[in-house]
Parts: structure tokens; C-alpha cells; sequence
């Protein structure tokens, strides 16, 4: 409880919004990041989309050698199994799942302004390689040198946004998964479509090719982007859980980790299809360790917004019944089922907000800093209030209310 005030006056007054909240110089600095973030944003997907449109679109509908078609039976090949993938990280991330705008975000990044500067980029290096090196030493200088760091350069430009943008959103290493396994998952959906009309007219549609192009990247390896981007958004989580010199090293060690990653899987599928088989076991289980340590990190997000919401419990602002909730991994069916459906679900997404702006505000006062996260401590204990009377309501009842620990007389 150490760092935060005891609750002033009457408890039901602490529900009551204030009525002139003012304004610091930290909430100004982030709405300012906000609005230039916008404009980032709006500016590189709408090159990312005018690039698309002259690198595949445009081409596809003036070919006449079926390239239309081919893009088509690639998007219908690759775009399903998207929907699918996406379900896999919103299962794992149970406390504080971010919000449904900002995956949006990111996954259409990955799928348009990654995807448009990434091929351009790649074409160019592509195309000087052939005309200095000869056909293989362009293709081998595009897949393995040119593909890996630009790639995962404007992938990972996605999260440096959330991470400087949009901070708010941004907590740790978890947030620095999650959202790299969504622009990675928009990316490499997009890539597959290319991939696969490529397969389908190139073989003369020979649906072999096609079956096997398919397995190998939609089934067997749909996990390489996930995990090559995935060693950023750790480097952007470590930054923001950690201050000095992890706020650069972190980032910048990610990105030449997801650069390395992506190098080695595209080296052994441009030296031979047969290397990437004999890996691929190998390669299927460092995607099963990953899997588990994502798992150990969100459980690590679960202990520390509870650790950062006991105090509320004594305060007066939950219930203990409300901590288990919040903290639970299964705290959103109960909140369905038992806590008034779609609004307890909101609770819990308060809660746990209000447990995470506690965490980093203790480690900004540690480390004498202002951070904005300090100044939504309060209007999320007077949302926790608000959202529980609207519990009551929707369940027709009275719900339990929390009540402030008192030390026992002698």
C-alpha cells in the first residue's frame, strides 16, 4: 500500500466523477502523441495501399495469363485460416486482453503497409541483384538479406507506434506479443495470397503445387512470422517494463533477433525445399517453446495485477470476491455467466487496467519519474463504482459491496 493515499471522505462520494478534472502536462504530452500517431498511421497505409495496388492489384486485373484468378483462389486459400489464427493469441492473453480497435490496427498494418513498402523494397533489391549477380544471386540477396531486415522493419514499425503512440495500451512483454503476432498474422496472410497464386499459375495450375505450397506455409509454418516479429514486441515490452538502457537495447536486440530468425528459415527454403524438412521438426518445437513461455508470461501478468489490486480490496474499492474475478483466467465466464454479462466483462477489463496503471506508477515513483498512468488510478476506482451498480441492475439485484478493512479494537 506503500505510494498511495488512504480514500478520502464518504466512501459512496468516491463513484462521483470529479467535476473539473484538470488537465497535466502528461495527459497533454499523450493526446498530443495520439493525434500525431493518427496522422503516422493514415500516412503510411495509405502508401502501403497505393503500393499494393501497383505491385499486385493493378497487375493482376491487366494480366492475361489468368493472374486474376490466381489471386483469387489464393485469397480464398489463405484468408480463412487467418480467422482461425487470430483466436489462438486472444485465448492466451486473459488478463487485460487489449482492445478489439487496437488489434485491428496492427493486423491491418501488417496486411497493407508492411505488406506494400515491404514488396517494393524487396522488388528493388531484388531486381539490382539480378543485374549485377545473375537470377540466383538476386533471389538469394532479395529472400535472405533484403526480405528479413526490411520485413521486419516495417512489421515492427507497428510496434513502435503502439509502444510510443499509444503507451496507454502498451504494458509489457505480453502486449509486445500480442501485438506482433497480430501484424505478423496480417502480413504473412496477405504474403500467402501472393505465394499461392504464384504456385497455382506458375505450375501451370497444377493443384499439387498448390496442396503443397499450402501445406507448408498455411499449416505446417504459419508460425514463422508470429515468431520472428514476436522477438520485437518483446524488445518494445521490455523497454516499457524496464527503464536506463533497456528503453534502446531492448528494442533494437528485438528486431536483429526477429532479422536473424527470419534469415535462417528463408536461407534454407532458398538453399533447398529439402533443408526446410529436415528443420521443420526442429523448427516445430521451438514454436512449442515459444508457446510455453508466452503462457508463463501472461500468468506473470495475472500475479502482478493482483498483486497491484490486494490493496484495493482493503481500501474499499473491491470486493474480494471481484479480485478472484479479475484474476482469474477464467474470470471473463464468470463474469458472463454470474456478473452481469457484457458489463462485468467491462469491470474486469477496469480492474485489471486500474492494477497495471498502479504497477507502473510505483516504478515511475521508483525511479522519480511523472508518468500518465498515475493520474487514471482514481477514475478507475470511481469506474469499478459505476460498473458495479450497472451490474446490479442487469442481474436485478443487489450485488455485493465492498467495504474498507478496519483493525480489530484490543
Amino acid at each position: 500500500m506503500q505510494g498511495y493515499p488512504p480514500p478520502e471522505g464518504p466512501y459512496p462520494s468516491q463513484y462521483q466523477p470529479p467535476a473539473q478534472p484538470v488537465k497535466s502536462r502528461a495527459r497533454s504530452s499523450e493526446e498530443t502523441r495520439r493525434v500525431v500517431g493518427i496522422g503516422f498511421y493514415s500516412l503510411f497505409m495509405l502508401g502501403g495501399a497505393v503500393l499494393i495496388l501497383l505491385l499486385f492489384i493493378i497487375p493482376a486485373l491487366t494480366g492475361t495469363h489468368g493472374e486474376l484468378e490466381a489471386m483469387g483462389i489464393g485469397a480464398v486459400c489463405a484468408l480463412p485460416p487467418l480467422m482461425i489464427y487470430l483466436w489462438i493469441p486472444w485465448i492466451l492473453d486473459r488478463y487485460d486482453p487489449e482492445p478489439w480497435w487496437a488489434l485491428a490496427l496492427v493486423l491491418a498494418w501488417g496486411g497493407i503497409a508492411a505488406i506494400g513498402f515491404s514488396g517494393l523494397i524487396n522488388t528493388i533489391v531484388g531486381a539490382v541483384g539480378t543485374e549485377i549477380g545473375g537470377r540466383n544471386f538476386g533471389r538469394f540477396i532479395g529472400a535472405c538479406v533484403s526480405a528479413p531486415l526490411v520485413e521486419e522493419f516495417w512489421k515492427g514499425l507497428a510496434l513502435f507506434a503502439m509502444f510510443y503512440f499509444l503507451k496507454r495500451e502498451f504494458d509489457g512483454v505480453v502486449d509486445g506479443i500480442i501485438y506482433a503476432t497480430f501484424v505478423a498474422l496480417g502480413f504473412a496472410a496477405i504474403e500467402n495470397i501472393v505465394y499461392y497464386a504464384r504456385a497455382w499459375q506458375d505450375e501451370g495450375r497444377q493443384e499439387g503445387v498448390l496442396v503443397a505450397t499450402i501445406v507448408m506455409r498455411g499449416i505446417l509454418s504459419p508460425w514463422g512470422h508470429p515468431l520472428y516479429t514476436s522477438m520485437t514486441g518483446i524488445g518494445f515490452g521490455l523497454a516499457r517494463e524496464r527503464s536506463g538502457a533497456w528503453k534502446w537495447l531492448g528494442p533494437i536486440g528485438g528486431y536483429f533477433a526477429a532479422a536473424f530468425l527470419h534469415f535462417v528459415w528463408n536461407f534454407a527454403a532458398t538453399i533447398s525445399n529439402m533443408l526446410v524438412i529436415v528443420m521443420l521438426p526442429l523448427w516445430i518445437l521451438v514454436v512449442l517453446t515459444f508457446l510455453v513461455i508466452i503462457i508463463l508470461l501472461v500468468r506473470r501478468k495475472g500475479r502482478i495485477i493482483r498483486e497491484n489490486l490486494k490493496d484495493e480490496v482493503l481500501l474499499g474499492y473491491m470486493t474480494p470476491f471481484e479480485l478472484d474475478m479479475t484474476t482469474s483466467a477464467f474470470g471473463t465466464f464468470t463474469a458472463t455467466f454470474r456478473y452481469g454479462g457484457g458489463v462485468g466483462r467491462e469491470f474486469i477489463r477496469a480492474a485489471a487496467r486500474l492494477g497495471l496503471s498502479k504497477w507502473h506508477t510505483v516504478r515511475a515513483n521508483k525511479e522519480r519519474k511523472a508518468t500518465v498512468s498515475a493520474e487514471w488510478i482514481v477514475p478507475l476506482r470511481q469506474q469499478l463504482g459505476v460498473l458495479r451498480e450497472k451490474v446490479a441492475r442487469s442481474l436485478g439485484r443487489p450485488v455485493e459491496q465492498p467495504r474498507p478493512w478496519v483493525p480489530k479494537g484490543r
